[in-house]
């Protein structure tokens, strides 16, 4: 059981750490060099070293350090482990990458050159969002309004991509407040660069999230039911229930296997199906949501007051 604990953990940090590279990438090659606002904690980093030079990283870091703390009791130390090493790995990646895309005159290297703005301003969204989507599926946070996200989350039914959509909306704005950037049409315009971006990486973000977690329902008709259900449960770990039938044209009784798993599992399911029972039939169906052990937690509030 240790083993397999460690195991999990461990493909959780490299995971994490796959997401925090892909982020690292997007941001300092496709939306630091063209001095496009995003949202979150990188963003006010962004903002705050466009308007003083002031590094990225360690804005980044030093919001984050506060953040972690005021939200240790509410997370976990099991949930800000995994934060407090994606803080201290994203700042030291950020660190490195900005070094490699700063050219000998000091400016940022444009890979998609000059006027390019909004397409590095889609390809890099996209990236973040995926990143941050592969951060989160694994029991990550990159920190920042994540953790703000996270706290709404784990006790509201509201979607991470909406509440990163509220924060991130307030921070964006306050360019229009910094003369930095020039004139008030071109502060407009970084807003609206800014608006783009959070609608992007926070579609982005909710759609590979959403994809992940998809789950399937298997309805499975076969008079080889019971070698089925011990060949799935040793090797998927789901629990199946077993249904009393009875055929309308036949006249027989038959059990039928309930089966409810990720989507993503379907392929290997089919499989083992087959390979016990060719002639099996099968209805896969998908469900809106599945809440218990395994699955989400069920988010609603429940009325004290009433329940006494």
């Amino acid at each position: 059981m240790n083993r397999q604990i460690i195991l999990r953990e461990a493909k959780d940090y490299f995971n994490i750490t796959l997401g925090l590279m892909l982020y690292t990438f997007a941001f300092t090659v496709f939306l630091l060099p063209y001095e496009i606002v995003t949202g979150g904690i990188a963003g006010i980093g962004a903002i705050t070293f466009y308007a003083t030079g002031f590094p990225v990283q360690w804005t980044f870091f030093i919001i984050n350090a506060v953040l972690i703390v005021a939200a240790l009791k509410e997370l976990g130390w099991r949930f800000l482990a995994k934060t407090i090493y994606a803080t201290f790995a994203l700042t030291f990646l950020l660190d490195i990458a900005q070094k490699i895309v700063i050219m000998p005159n000091g400016e940022f290297y444009k890979l998609l050159g000059e006027g390019n703005d909004f397409m590095s301003l889609i390809i890099g969204c996209m990236l973040t969002g995926t990143a941050l989507a592969i951060v989160f599926l694994n029991n990550g946070s990159t920190g920042g309004t994540d953790i703000v996200a996270a706290v709404v989350n784990k006790h509201h039914n509201i979607s991470l991509g909406k509440v990163l959509l509220l924060v991130d909306l307030c921070i964006i704005s306050s360019c229009l407040a910094i003369d930095t950037f020039g004139p008030f049409s071109i502060r407009c315009q970084k807003v609206v660069f800014g608006l783009c971006t959070m609608f992007v990486e926070c579609s982005m973000l909710d759609y590979v999230m959403n994809w992940q977690r998809q789950s399937v329902q298997f309805l499975i008709f076969s008079k080889k039911y019971q070698e089925i259900a011990n060949a799935i449960a040793m090797t998927t770990d789901h629990t199946i229930t077993i249904l009393d039938g009875h055929g309308w044209y036949t006249g027989k009784e038959m059990k039928v296997l309930c089966l409810l798993a990720k989507k993503r599992e379907s392929v290997q399911i089919f499989r083992l199906i087959k390979s016990i029972d060719a002639n099996a039939f099968v209805s896969q169906s998908s469900v809106i949501g599945v809440y218990g052990e395994g699955f989400d937690q069920i988010k609603v509030k429940i009325d004290k007051e009433k329940n006494k």
